[in-house]
């Protein structure tokens, strides 16, 4: 069966380097799903920002929640956006500093953003967050109260207007750099996930629940 590749758009086509970029929605899925953390750009008041925070994707959407009071979510309801997601896998030492590089893994989506409004659907969506990045964990709370719900903002944009950009490789150096007594190779770059430390205020009686250890990333 053939990939499902998105069209290129003039947002998301690449102009160097085209050989690093992608357009199939499995691998640009695959870099959402295995880093939560996502940079929004957006216009307030005319000017330009960049706000941090966490994504999660459900099918053909992308999905981030915030302060229902937040000015950059007030800014962002209805308008176009650039959210970008990237994993930095690894520092390129070249034999010259041109050829430096990284690898890496990214993706950058454009759209509108779209806010759920209604309550059931922004719980399900949140849930829908609780179940990727922390599996097991949400139905061991207790339930969102009203009032949580109505301070919390979800939105969305769908996954149409979207690329990723690759790099896993050696340095590409100068062919008669090749013969330099330089040492050149790829230093590896990971996340790890260190041991849980517990609240203080836990209750004595309360163990480190096992689904600790279905949380993933990277």
């Amino acid at each position: 069966m053939a990939p499902d590749v998105l069209e290129q758009t003039e947002r998301t086509r690449l102009r160097r380097l085209r050989e690093k970029g992608s357009y199939e929605r499995d691998t640009i899925n695959a870099v959402l799903d295995a880093m939560p953390l996502a940079h929004i750009g957006y216009v307030m008041n005319g000017t330009p920002s960049v706000l941090p925070t966490l994504q999660w994707r459900e099918g053909d959407h992308v999905y981030w929640h915030g302060s229902s009071a937040s000015r950059a979510l007030r800014a962002m309801k209805g308008q176009q956006v650039c959210m970008t997601v990237s994993i930095l896998d690894g520092f390129v030492l070249a034999r010259s500093a041109l050829h430096h590089s990284v690898n890496q893994r990214s993706v950058m989506i454009f759209g509108e953003a779209e806010q759920i409004t209604d309550t059931d659907a922004k719980n399900a969506h949140m849930k829908a967050m609780f179940d990727h990045m922390f599996p097991g964990r949400w139905d061991s709370l207790r339930p969102m109260q009203v009032q949580e719900s109505k301070a919390t903002a979800v939105f969305r944009m769908p996954l149409n207007e979207a690329s990723a950009k690759l790099r896993d490789a050696q340095p590409a150096d100068d062919e008669a750099d090749y013969a330099l007594p330089i040492w050149a190779g790829v230093v590896p770059v990971s996340l790890q996930l260190g041991a849980p430390v517990s609240d203080p205020r836990n209750l004595a009686q309360v163990a480190p629940p096992s689904h600790l250890g279905h949380i993933r990333i990277g």
